[in-house]
Parts: structure tokens; C-alpha cells; sequence
């Protein structure tokens, strides 16, 4: 009873934190899938364009994100000791290095833009259109990275409710300014871009002073003992972005293998891959909310109450994920007619819906277990998992299904790789726990 009872409240208590995050997430999804809604109007080679952004996207989100549980990590750690001046001070050190990283790599993006769409396999007639999208996209991107910062300083502090619902006034505000920049001001594709950056642009407004009143921020860094802070943040920073970085790099290379079967398949892999982002919004939520209940729960030593809360989680992402993928494969002639008007996108998106959503469950696991290895002080388990699943998993079962059947080959390789990879991730963070339990005993 007294087990059932504690399991209650933990539940209660991860539903606390991640229901603000869960609704953001989901804001934030709602107006990625916008965008491709709005720009599938606009023909078949922007939507194109469009898919062929999504791996540079990823590598962007990648590094920001990877820096964010570093973040969320050292400081809640920081807090749960009691100095909540250095706590202040590390959120400083974590703005001015993620701005500079963000800004080094955008400029990077912008100018190998020619080798990054020879190697992405990108036809001639659509790098015009590329090319002109990327200005602003890039300048999106930078903004979209800032604006996560601060709410990774929030979350470390234990206030998931400002991030959440910042996360879906600004995605509101782009939602609003998409069809007005696409097509009423005649911007076409950059359109979507420049609406992002006025809703980031307004929400970085909002958030940062925030913070600075609130006294979450600090910048007399000099005061931090760098060389220290630097190396416990690079402890965890570094393998957690290495980690945040894979999914990109997988990304571009099942983007060239797509683009073997021509525009129509990457502007459907495309829309699959944000209709992706969109499914597993409740496991991006998790492994924003769990992390800080991790990271104070090892403090205190309780490691078998960390294993029941992620016990309870993973049962939820995987009934959760099951159920959403029936209704993607039920409602997937619907969704591919919304999307897009062209036949042969159409077509082919209907098929990604009815195999790759069957995979999310396993997908799901895998993310959650990347993000609880980080907060458990595993970094290197976690770049591990991320290792394991593209390329010892996802990327070969997708080229050998490519081999066997073609594109829907391909498509049900994505299926099987997914799976795979969450059972080996769950197998590797109870392998982590195990040890975890073991260094506890003699303590």
C-alpha cells in the first residue's frame, strides 16, 4: 500500500511539472505543422525546400538543446546545494556560451551551404529557393536558440509554467503571422521564417527580463571561478551535445537516401518527420520535466525512487505511442490530403503513416532513457543510446529496407530500427542503475 501510495504522488508530481511543458511542446509542434500547411500551398518545390531544412533544423535544435540539460543538471544540482548565488552565476555563463556556439554555428550552416546540399543529394532547380529561404531561417534559428536558453534557466529552477506558456503565445503569434507574411505580403517561402523570428523576437523580450527580476541571471561571471564552472559544465555538455548532434547527422543521411526516389519522397519524408516531431510531443515534454526531479532526487540519494518514476514514464510513452499511431494510421488519407495537393506526395505520405507512427513507442523510450541518463550523471551512457539507435539501428535497417523494397522498404526499415533501439536503450539504463544502486549500498 505504502508503495502504491508513493507511486501515486510521484505521478502526481511528474504530472505537475510536465503538463505546462507538455501543452508548450505541443504549441510549438502545432506551429511547425502550420508552417508545412501553409507552405505546401505554395507547390511542391518550397515544401521540397522545406524537407531538405529539416536536418540543418535538427543540427541547430541539437546544440542548444544538448547545452539546455547541461543546464538543467549543474544548476538544479547547484540549487539542491543551497548556493544559490553560483546557481544565479551559472545561468549567466550558460546564456553567453550558447549565444556565442549558436551564432558560430548558423554563420557555419550559412557559409558551407553548397557542400551541406551536395552531400543532402539536392536537385539544381531547388537551391534557388534554398538558398533564399536560409537567410532568414538561419536568423530564426539563432533567436529560436536564445529564447530556449532562458527557458532552460527556468526549468532549473523548477518553474515549468513560464516556459510552457511562452511556448504557446509565441507559437500562437507565428501561427497568426504566416499566412500575413506568406502570402499576403507576398514573402513566399522566407515568409514563414520571418514570422518566427517576430515571435521569438517578442518572446526572448519577454522571458529575459524575467529572469533578471527574478534574480535567475547574473553576468559578473569573473566572480564564478570559470576554469571550474567551465569544466563541470563541459563535463556534461559536451557528450549530451555530441548526443543532441546524432539525430541531425542521421537526418541528412536518411535525407540523401530518401532523395534517391525524387522530390516527391523528400517532400513527403518531409511532412512525416514534422508529423513525427508532432507525435512524440508528450515524450519531448518528459524529458524536459524529469530531469530536475532526477537531478534533486540523486542528490538526496534516492535512487530507488528514481526507478520507480521512470518506470511509471516509460509505461506511459509506450501506451501513449501506441495509441497515436493507431489514430495516425486511421486518420492517414485525411492527413496527407490537409498537407499537401500533390498526388504523388500524397501518396507516399499515406505510406510513411502507416508503418514509421507504428515505431514511435520504442522511439519514445530511447529519447526518455538519453534524457535520464544525463540527468543521472551518464553522460557517456547516454551518447551510447544515441549511438546504438542511429547507427547500429535506425540508419542500416533504413538502408537495408531501401535495398529490399524501396522507398516503403525503407519506411518499414524506420519501423524496425525504432523498436530495436528502444529496447536497447532501456536494456543499457537499467545496466546504469544497477551501478548507481551498487555505489549507494556502501554508502
Amino acid at each position: 500500500m505504502n508503495q502504491t501510495s508513493e507511486n501515486a504522488s510521484l505521478g502526481r508530481q511528474l504530472y505537475d511539472m510536465t503538463w505546462p511543458m507538455l501543452f508548450g511542446v505541443l504549441s510549438l509542434m502545432t506551429f511547425h505543422l502550420a508552417d508545412s500547411a501553409f507552405v505546401g500551398q505554395l507547390g511542391r518545390d518550397p515544401l521540397a525546400a522545406l524537407g531538405f531544412t529539416v536536418p540543418m533544423q535538427q543540427l541547430v535544435s541539437g546544440m542548444y538543446v544538448g547545452l539546455g540539460i547541461a543546464t538543467t543538471a549543474i544548476i538544479s544540482r547547484t540549487l539542491g546545494q543551497g548556493d544559490e548565488l553560483r546557481a544565479q552565476r551559472l545561468g549567466g555563463l550558460v546564456v553567453t556560451i550558447g549565444a556565442s556556439l549558436a551564432l558560430i554555428l548558423c554563420l557555419s550552416v550559412w557559409l558551407l551551404q553548397t557542400v551541406i546540399l551536395d552531400l543532402l543529394g539536392a536537385e539544381t532547380s531547388l537551391r534557388p529557393v534554398i538558398r533564399e529561404y536560409w537567410a532568414p531561417w538561419l536568423v530564426s534559428a539563432w533567436t529560436g536558440a536564445m529564447l530556449y536558453f532562458g527557458y532552460a534557466v527556468c526549468r532549473s529552477n523548477g518553474d515549468t509554467k513560464l516556459p510552457g506558456y511562452m511556448m504557446i503565445a509565441t507559437s500562437l503569434i507565428n501561427i497568426a503571422l504566416d499566412p500575413l507574411y506568406i502570402f499576403v505580403f507576398g514573402w513566399g517561402l522566407p515568409g514563414a521564417a520571418w514570422a518566427t523570428i517576430t515571435a521569438f523576437g517578442l518572446g526572448a523580450l519577454v522571458i529575459y527580463p524575467a529572469l533578471i527580476r527574478r534574480q535567475w541571471l547574473r553576468f559578473d561571471l569573473l566572480q564564478l571561478k570559470l576554469t571550474q564552472a567551465l569544466r563541470q559544465l563541459g563535463s556534461i555538455m559536451a557528450p549530451a551535445m555530441v548526443s543532441q548532434l546524432m539525430p541531425p547527422v542521421s537526418a541528412m543521411l536518411a535525407t540523401a537516401l530518401v532523395a534517391g526516389f525524387g522530390s516527391a519522397a523528400v517532400a513527403a519524408w518531409g511532412l512525416g518527420t514534422r508529423l513525427e516531431f508532432f507525435s512524440i510531443v508528450v515524450v519531448l515534454a518528459l524529458t524536459m520535466s524529469m530531469p530536475p526531479m532526477i537531478g534533486r532526487l540523486l542528490g538526496a540519494g534516492e535512487v530507488e525512487t528514481i526507478r520507480r518514476l521512470v518506470r511509471i514514464a516509460v509505461r506511459f510513452i509506450v501506451v501513449w505511442q501506441l495509441a497515436l499511431a493507431l489514430i495516425w494510421l486511421a486518420a492517414s488519407g485525411l492527413v496527407s490530403t490537409l498537407f499537401t495537393r500533390d498526388a504523388d506526395v500524397q501518396e507516399i505520405l499515406v505510406n510513411y503513416l502507416l508503418r514509421v507512427p507504428l515505431s514511435y513507442s520504442g522511439l519514445g523510450v530511447c529519447m526518455l532513457m538519453v534524457s535520464v541518463n544525463n540527468a543521472l550523471g551518464l553522460p557517456m551512457r547516454a551518447l551510447l543510446i544515441s549511438t546504438l539507435r542511429l547507427f547500429a539501428w535506425y540508419l542500416p535497417m533504413l538502408w537495408l529496407g531501401s535495398q529490399i523494397s524501396g522507398l516503403t522498404g525503407l519506411m518499414s526499415g524506420a519501423l524496425v530500427g525504432n523498436l530495436l533501439a528502444g529496447t536497447t536503450a532501456y536494456l543499457l539504463y537499467r545496466q546504469g542503475m544497477t551501478h548507481l544502486r551498487q555505489q549507494e549500498a556502501p554508502a
